[in-house]
């Protein structure tokens, strides 16, 4: 088939069907940039955990006059705090550094934390317990940590930060699965879409069609206009899409929320440009392959 016989019967094709065509246009740039999104939302989740977990420490509150700890016998003694930090100088190289945070440093960085907060006003300066604050190789080695320190005189208790984040982490998996099944659901609308509008403009040129199967035009020739009609329209949504996912980058991401949220690692231009061809492919695929479904049931020959 000549390259400008099939750009004309597109083009043809496109105007004659122009408000399905564009109604189709706007339903894949949709449900491409619900699905761009959901992508996005993945990438940023990964980051943020391996920006995250990469900072971890596991903090080892000391005794302080009221505790309850079994291993407390009133606050922590200088004999006590010494044995405590030597234990954990000997897990070297599990444990990489260590940092000794007294009452009143804990109490200077609450303030700065919950500066111009009413919780201030409930909390003196003794409230807050001395601490070991200790960064390991590997996250995953707490245990190994807490078996050794959680029966020494002096030590209150021992927090694991992974678990804290990964209770966050669990809240934005949930909302990244939500993205990604509106946008699995709106890839579906847009399928039955592009097969409603490929039967539309099949019905209403049967009567081309049937000319050119009665001069020996093959299938291929015959349907090939009608899928490419599809993924023209779907090429127009995944470029809108595309834009959405680039300018939510720039002016969200980088002008608004970047400057704001510093301790944030955000996604990379990079990490969104490497989306953008998925959304071509997804949107490519889909339109072959619903048109080309819908095709063989109403141009059988």
């Amino acid at each position: 088939m000549r390259t400008s016989f099939l750009a004309r019967e597109v083009s043809g094709g496109l105007r004659r069907n122009f408000t399905m065509t564009l109604a189709l246009i706007v339903s894949v740039a949709v449900s491409l940039t619900l699905f761009g999104t959901a992508l996005l939302m993945r990438s940023q989740v990964d980051r943020m955990k391996g920006y995250w977990y990469d900072r971890i420490e596991v903090s080892v509150f000391l005794c302080g006059p009221n505790s309850l700890a079994y291993t407390c016998t009133g606050a922590v003694t200088d004999s006590q705090r010494a044995a405590i930090k030597a234990e954990l100088v000997s897990l070297k190289p599990t444990v990489q550094h260590i940092y000794y945070e007294s009452t009143t440093e804990a109490f200077k960085r609450f303030k700065e934390q919950f500066k111009g907060s009413s919780i201030l006003s409930q909390v003196g300066p003794d409230a807050l317990p001395e601490s070991f604050r200790v960064k390991l190789d590997d996250p995953k080695n707490f245990d190994k940590i807490a078996s050794s320190l959680k029966s020494m005189q002096g030590v209150e208790s021992i927090q694991d930060q992974r678990k804290l984040l990964e209770r966050f982490f669990q809240i934005l998996k949930g909302l990244q699965t939500f993205a990604l099944a509106v946008a699995v659901a709106m890839l579906f609308v847009t399928v039955l879409l592009v097969m409603n509008t490929v039967r539309v403009a099949a019905f209403a040129r049967r009567r081309e069609t049937s000319i050119m199967r009665a001069v020996g035009a093959s299938n291929a020739s015959i349907r090939l206009p009608f899928i490419m009609e599809a993924v023209t329209a779907a090429v127009f949504g995944a470029a809108l899409a595309s834009a959405s996912l680039i300018a939510f980058k720039y002016f969200v991401i980088d002008l608004r929320l970047a400057p704001k949220w510093t301790v944030i690692a955000w996604v990379t231009w990079q990490e969104v440009l490497v989306i953008v061809p998925w959304l071509f492919a997804v949107g490519i695929v889909t339109a072959v392959l619903a048109s080309g479904v819908t095709l063989r049931r109403y141009l059988k020959g």
